[in-house]
């Protein structure tokens, strides 16, 4: 296969990879009922007049499967992560004891677990729509090579590997997917 072709293939398959680990991500946001430190990623301190990921002003550890302990770095960063953390609207109460913030993780009901389970497979579809964006886009691309004097043959042998790698990663969703789902689902 020629070189640019090679690229083409490379770029579309680091696109891909790039989906999964975005959706890993989001899906780690997701909680399934364990006190997990990844539920509070996102959420922004006010730190002396800027904005700081909460996990770069505090520890995150989780004590058991349903408590969630922050321990700030500085005593008096404990009100403005506390606000913080109502504020990112994440379904959590954080309880201040002065020295630390414990979140208590409440049992998930079984309409909270499907809802969960609907949103997860919500970031699975945006996640194989990416995948597909990048072969889409990859396909362009060599199918205008060929007017560029790469034989017809060589441009369908992408053609065919691209796909190979789109259901290889579709698979990889839907496989991360029905992990989440156990993991929502289990009691």
């Amino acid at each position: 296969m020629s070189e640019e072709v090679q690229l083409y293939l490379d770029d579309a398959k680091d696109k891909m990879n790039k989906a999964l680990t975005h959706l890993e991500n989001e899906l780690a946001k997701i909680r399934a009922g364990k006190a997990n430190p990844s539920m509070l990623q996102g959420i922004m301190v006010d730190y002396y007049g800027s904005k700081m990921p909460l996990n770069q002003v505090s520890n995150i550890n989780s004590t058991d499967a349903r408590t969630l302990v922050i321990q700030p770095w500085e005593k008096n960063m404990i009100d403005p992560i506390e606000k913080a953390i109502f504020a990112a609207n994440i379904g959590l109460t954080p309880v201040n004891s002065g020295e630390m913030i414990r979140i208590n993780i409440p049992p998930l009901s079984e309409e909270r677990r499907h809802g969960l389970v609907k949103q997860s497979k919500h970031e699975g579809e945006n996640a194989k729509v990416s995948i597909r964006n990048a072969r889409r886009e990859a396909i362009e691309e060599i199918k205008k090579l060929q007017k560029g004097g790469v034989p017809e043959d060589e441009i369908k042998k992408a053609e065919d590997e691209m796909q190979k790698q789109t259901d290889s990663h579709s698979k990889k969703v839907d496989e991360i997917l029905h992990r989440k789902e156990t993991e929502i689902m289990a009691v």
